[in-house]
């Protein structure tokens, strides 16, 4: 009975990140808040016509990051646009406020590392590697495109979510009748998210199974597919020229969010 208990228990604690969501510090300490750029694919003589353009979003989520957001997608150009994500997850609260204004735009999510090039002159362009990450809460952002597409080279990484004071002390820590009153309250909102993105239930049932203590597991490619966290088979459309379409071209980078630090 005891034992009963205590595992209803940690699957409560696992839908709680953030108390009233206060943004969390992810374990990669190279990390900073989540910033949202424009990207132009380079170098210009190798894409030529067929350059694509997207937003690159890296770091972590916090309760400021909508305000950001919402900042950054003044620009008629982000509606439709493709979204990168690169991000170790965040507050719980953060994300379903985020993912809810980026459904909002109808825009297309992905996982994968931007990396810029050099200058040459005014031109700032940069490339795009399939190889990005995608952990904790980042998977429930990742819903939030009308579209999405996970490459067969990025990770989804998912586990507990847990009471972000107590998260590194999970087992020793102790657990007040507001903490789990405040648990429950964000796993049903956790839970209507997921149904509203349309989403599978059984990614935050695989997410719940994972404590804290052991590490994040990888969602394979079936379990993509049958979560919907990849829904097309491609990123950028192609037209009937056979070259991928690009949004507008935009005159400058517009960047909204704290500069980050290099991460391995």
């Amino acid at each position: 009975m005891l034992r009963m208990l205590w595992g209803a228990f940690a699957l409560a604690c696992g839908a709680a990140q953030a108390i009233a969501g206060s943004p969390i510090l992810p374990d990669d300490n190279g990390s900073a808040p989540m910033r949202f750029e424009w990207r132009r694919e380079g170098p210009a003589d190798v894409c030529g016509a067929s350059c694509r353009t997207w937003v690159s979003a890296v770091g972590y989520i916090t309760a400021d990051t909508q305000r950001d957001f919402e900042a950054f997608a003044k620009d008629p150009n982000a509606r439709g646009a493709v979204l990168v994500l690169d991000s170790d997850g965040g507050s719980v609260l953060g994300t379903l406020a985020l993912g809810r204004a980026i459904r909002s735009l109808d825009m297309i999510t992905t996982i994968g590392r931007t990396a810029a090039l050099p200058p040459v002159g005014d031109d700032r362009r940069a490339t795009l590697s399939p190889n990005g990450s995608c952990e904790s809460m980042c998977a429930f952002l990742l819903l939030a495109g009308s579209r999405r597409y996970v490459p067969p080279q990025a990770q989804v990484l998912v586990h507990q979510i847990w009471l972000g004071k107590k998260r590194k002390q999970a087992l020793e820590s102790s657990y007040s009748a507001e903490e789990l009153n405040i648990v429950q309250r964000d796993i049903g909102r956790l839970a209507q998210y997921t149904i509203e993105m349309g989403g599978g239930v059984d990614l935050l049932e695989t997410a719940l199974r994972i404590p804290p203590w052991e590490p994040l597991y990888r969602l394979s490619a079936d379990e993509l597919s049958r979560m919907r966290l990849s829904t097309v088979d491609t990123l950028f459309e192609r037209n009937v020229t056979g070259q991928a379409s690009a949004a507008p071209v935009t005159t400058s980078m517009a960047t909204v969010g704290h500069p980050s630090a290099p991460r391995n």
